[in-house]
């Protein structure tokens, strides 16, 4: 366990933004450092601790109760509370004067002010005595609890009650908007399955937590429930709605040996599915993880504002002691007025509006690109996303489907296309090899079928192609090397792509080319890129040159660097530009390096390897390359959002301390200036949350 009140750096995770709800409606405002009871990590595949809606994995805090949940019901009594407070406060203001000539003046002063003050500042009060019992004299609370206890002492009870009650207004409105920000990625939350049918030896099921299976246990999963847990389809025909994870639209045939994840939705059949991975490592656990950390890795704007705060609280608390006693004692006034503008100086300068708003607008914006199918790691990670200048890309899985495809049908003279294809189809009718599959798949799109049950015998030859025996022929099927070596000259080919040579009892037939397919949304992809500023992009693969040229050409890229072992791709980029300014792209184990040398990572999250997934600091869910543009136009809409939010607390607050020491504003105008501003900014950042992404 730590204490936040005493270790305020290492215990980071809870410090930044981790949701708590607190009670009364206030806004946490962990970086004020109150003591905070949260174990020091929290297992990725754990549910959020019951009233921690967040995920953040506290299971208390010290410095805020947590609120159950923090709801329709919470917002009702906060209202009420409100509500009564403000009726209470108003009568007393217009009939004060009333009233005293008919009820005692202290009963008007206990009901029409001391109550609102009480119901209003009562956590404000406790959380400021907690902290300084826990020796944290300057933060917000200690602030507006000193300020507004010496105004009562002064004899200013209306504008303390004022201060307290629109403080608790603002704090109100505040977290509205912060709950807003965050419903987008507490809608992925919502995604994590809580119950799976385990089938039992004898044909029943029994209801169990996901976490309780591992592989090869079966479940059941009937129409409209979540799948539980990552597996295989032994059993049933169905639709499955997988934008919870990914975004796609677009629902997903399953049949016996397709490839389910947890997290999406059956939609109409029963299945039967076979459980290939524990929760732990499932698809939805990886994402859950990532939004419940998202927020923990802070930006560099966020630390700024952390360290500001360890010199800026002393500071205006220094700054409003000597307003206090200087001018007196060089007799430029009574004791009493310059203590007051002292007051409203500790108001004005209370940090809440950077406090909240910062972390709020990097959380906005990481929930906009959530529910566009992106997830972003942290807000340092949208602040790095705003200098990109160089983006790399991976080819197979990241601009290609790797899915290989016959894009040229090359017949040898006196040999028609479809008879090529023909013999070219049986040959490989029994192979297992990406290239087969896709002269097959040709076969079929052409209405062309072949009967393997006429192949006598097969033989592969490995790093060549394969030799099939039918009653009637021999058939080879392969590289230009195999042709050779039965003393048969190869087709020449000019078309890029991997070259199946096909022959017939020692007759060439001719060529297929076989390429990986471009992605649709490629070209897209690169030309959002551009015209958002990124200078140069690059292709770095393993996959051997002739084979990445044409992708490279067709999309005009600027550089291609083929053959790449994993060690490779990071120093090419390296070589091509600043580490920090650069992207990359990739789906596979062997980007997993590069992946954690570029200044961003983004992994291809759909069909990508764990490696890649976890070392990135951005996954892509539906591995479009499209999202990459909206990427960088979120996280560059967010850090303009954040910076118009420090420049506008900062400016007007400047402004009305300066009031406040030269007499011409009193608490009213601080209670703008501080809780004012603080909605102004969070209004703002709530912005980020509703960004645009085209």
């Amino acid at each position: 366990m730590s204490n936040c009140s005493t270790d305020n750096n290492k215990h980071e995770r809870c410090a930044q933004g981790c949701g708590c709800a607190p009670a009364g409606g206030l806004t946490p405002l962990h970086a004020h450092n109150q003591t905070c009871a949260c174990s020091e990590s929290t297992p990725a595949t754990e549910a959020p601790a019951d009233g921690d809606e967040s995920g953040c994995g506290c299971s208390s805090c010290g410095c805020h109760s947590h609120a159950p949940d923090h709801g329709s019901g919470d917002d009702k009594r906060e209202l009420l509370l409100m509500g009564v407070s403000a009726v209470l406060f108003a009568i007393g203001m217009l009939a004060d004067t009333r009233m005293a000539q008919h009820v005692p003046s202290w009963l008007v002063i206990a009901i029409f002010y001391a109550l609102p003050y009480i119901l209003c500042g009562y956590d404000v009060l406790r959380l400021g005595l907690k902290s300084i019992l826990n020796k944290d004299f300057f933060n917000e609370f200690t602030l507006m609890g000193g300020a507004t206890i010496a105004a009562i002492a002064l004899g200013e009870l209306p504008e303390a009650v004022g201060v307290m009650l629109f403080y608790r207004i603002g704090e109100f409105v505040q977290e509205r908007a912060a709950g807003h920000s965050r419903r987008s990625v507490k809608a992925l939350l919502a995604a994590r399955p809580s119950i799976a049918h385990q089938i039992l030896d004898d044909g029943s099921t029994r209801d169990v937590k996901p976490e309780d299976l591992g592989p090869g246990s079966h479940i059941l999963v009937r129409p409209g429930e979540k799948i539980p847990l990552d597996g295989t389809v032994l059993e049933g025909d169905s639709q499955v709605d997988t934008s919870p994870l990914t975004g796609e639209s677009v629902p997903l045939r399953l049949l016996p040996g397709g490839r389910v994840h947890a997290g999406t939705i059956n939609l109409n059949g029963s299945l039967r599915i076979e459980v290939t991975a524990a929760f732990a490592e499932s698809s939805i656990a990886r994402i859950l993880e990532m939004v419940e950390n998202a927020v923990a890795r802070k930006a560099p704007t966020e630390r700024f504002i952390t360290r500001v705060a360890r010199w800026y609280t002393p500071a205006v608390t220094g700054l409003a002691l000597l307003v206090a006693v200087v001018p007196p004692i060089l007799g430029f006034g009574a004791f009493s007025e310059w203590l007051y503008r002292a007051l409203v100086l500790l108001v004005i300068s209370c940090p809440c509006a950077l406090l909240i708003s910062i972390p709020l607008g990097y959380f906005g914006g990481i929930g906009a690109a959530s529910r566009r199918g992106i997830l972003i790691k942290g807000g340092a990670v949208l602040d790095s996303l705003r200098d990109i200048r160089v983006a790399a890309l991976d080819k197979t899985g990241t601009l290609t489907e790797g899915v290989f495809e016959v894009n040229a049908v090359l017949p040898a003279p006196g040999v028609e296309p479809d008879e090529l294809l023909t013999m070219a189809a049986l040959a490989e009718s029994r192979s297992n090899h990406p290239i087969a599959r896709s002269v097959m798949r040709a076969a079929l799109e052409a209405k062309i079928i072949t009967d393997d049950a006429a192949i006598n015998g097969m033989q592969e030859i490995p790093g060549k192609g394969v030799e099939v025996h039918t009653a009637d022929a021999t058939l080879l099927a392969g590289n230009a090397a195999l042709m050779e070596t039965y003393g048969i000259v190869p087709q020449p080919v000019a078309i890029p792509g991997s070259v199946v040579q096909v022959a017939s009892n020692g007759r060439l037939l001719g060529a297929l080319v076989v390429a990986d397919r471009l992605k649709p949304q490629s070209p897209e992809a690169i030309e959002g890129l551009r015209r958002m500023g990124v200078g140069t992009i690059a292709m770095l693969t393993g996959d051997r040159a002739e084979q990445a040229l044409p992708v490279a050409e067709r999309l005009k890229l600027d550089i291609l660097k083929a053959d790449l072992l994993p060690e490779d791709k990071a120093g090419a980029l390296e070589a091509i530009g600043p580490v920090k300014n650069t992207l990359f792209v990739g789906d596979g184990i062997n980007d997993a390096p590069v992946l954690a040398t570029a200044g961003v990572g983004v992994a291809m999250g759909g069909l990508g390897a764990e490696a890649a997934i976890e070392t990135a600091d951005v996954v892509i869910l539906d591995d479009n390359p499209a999202r990459l543009p909206e990427l960088l136009r979120i996280a560059r809409r967010t850090r303009t959002i954040v910076w118009q939010n420090i420049a506008m607390a900062l400016g007007i607050k400047s402004v009305f301390m300066g009031l406040g020491i030269l007499g011409l504003s009193g608490l009213w105008e601080a209670v703008f200036a501080d809780v004012g501003v603080a909605l102004m900014a969070v209004l703002n950042a709530a912005r980020a949350g509703k960004i645009d992404a085209k």
